[in-house]
């Protein structure tokens, strides 16, 4: 094992660079770990500014886990789309702090546990691009090929780095994509539910929540649980403001790694005596909007991901925390909602 790693998962942070983000990511892991807050590193990834680890969280009591529903919340999968991150640890320091003394935050995660990766891509929010370090879309690097026509470019292609969206070399997952895929696999693919969230930037006017599926049109396997969970989330908050629906409504890619990631679920359950339900879904925060209301956003590829003004970064902070909530909330009391 890496010193730098063993160091790290013995207690001590040791990056080699460092950038805001993963700074205070280590502080929060460092000011909360404990009953309620475990961390290791998964791997380091090498960049021109030096080695970064990839941290993998886990928030909830570990008793009994496999028989608990779980709930999945990833975000920094492309590097220059550092909103989602930020909402990721500013809902992680929100929550930490409400747990001193919010029992009923303390009972909902004694029935559910919350596995994360607030940061995929250490190397591209470091080096503010999209791709890693060796000029690949980790969305784009799964051996899921689409079925039928896909956007020019950004669709995926394996012409070079040179151009975005490259999805690397056949058949190899990236270094970080294959991280993701592991630490799904180790920390879920046993619980009974499992919803993830995985969050990015950069498509649309408007707040999308995507399921499944990106490689094609055809019928996802729980879509008639989509269909309820979309239902549930009318219900409940009547004037929330995301389209829901499969991202194949929007456009299909290549090498989606959700697509790959349910389907080595769905070969792993099968056999089982009850089916494990799976559902990966993608917030798209509608960054069009922001570039709408300051068009100088489009002068910078940071600008045409991320909210630049402090108003709007603090609006989109507080419009996404009720879903966040709302989603660990109905991985808890999933057999309800789905009873209906």
């Amino acid at each position: 094992m890496n010193s730098n790693i063993a160091k790290i998962n013995a207690g001590e942070m040791v990056t080699s660079a460092k950038f805001k983000e993963h700074v205070r990511l280590e502080e929060f892991i460092a000011e909360n770990r404990g009953e309620l807050l475990e961390q290791k590193v998964l791997g380091e990834v090498e960049s021109p500014r030096g080695r970064f680890p990839i941290y993998g969280l886990r928030i909830g009591k570990r008793d009994n886990a496999e028989n608990k529903p779980c709930l999945g919340l990833f975000a920094g999968m492309h590097g220059l789309e550092n909103i989602g991150t930020h909402l990721l640890l500013y809902y992680f320091e929100s929550l930490f702090e409400r747990l001193k003394w919010d029992e009923t935050l303390n009972l909902l995660l004694e029935k559910a546990n919350i596995v994360s990766i607030p940061i995929i891509n250490p190397v591209g929010m470091a080096m503010r691009t999209r791709s890693n370090g060796r000029g690949v879309d980790l969305n784009r690097n799964s051996p899921v090929e689409a079925k039928g026509q896909v956007p020019f470019l950004a669709g995926g292609h394996r012409w070079g780095p040179w151009l975005p969206w490259y999805q690397g070399t056949k058949g190899k997952l990236e270094k970080e994509s294959k991280i993701l895929v592991d630490f799904v696999k180790d920390e879920a693919f046993k619980c009974p539910f499992l919803f993830s969230l995985d969050i990015h930037s950069g498509f649309g006017v408007r707040d999308f929540l995507w399921y499944p599926y990106a490689k094609s049109k055809e019928r996802f396997t729980w879509d008639l649980e989509c269909g309820l969970f979309r239902k549930l989330l009318k219900k409940a908050h009547p004037n929330h403001i995301y389209k829901v629906e499969s991202q194949s409504h929007s456009y299909t890619t290549h090498g989606d790694l959700w697509d790959h990631i349910f389907q080595k679920h769905s070969r792993f359950q099968k056999g089982a005596e009850e089916k494990r339900i799976f559902i990966p879904w993608t917030l798209e925060m509608g960054s069009w909007s922001w570039i709408r209301k300051n068009p100088t956003n489009l002068f910078t590829a940071h600008g045409f991901f991320n909210p630049t003004k402090e108003h709007r970064y603090r609006r989109t902070m507080r419009r996404h925390q009720s879903l966040l909530e709302f989603f660990l909330k109905s991985v808890v009391f999933w057999q309800k909602w789905l009873k209906k």
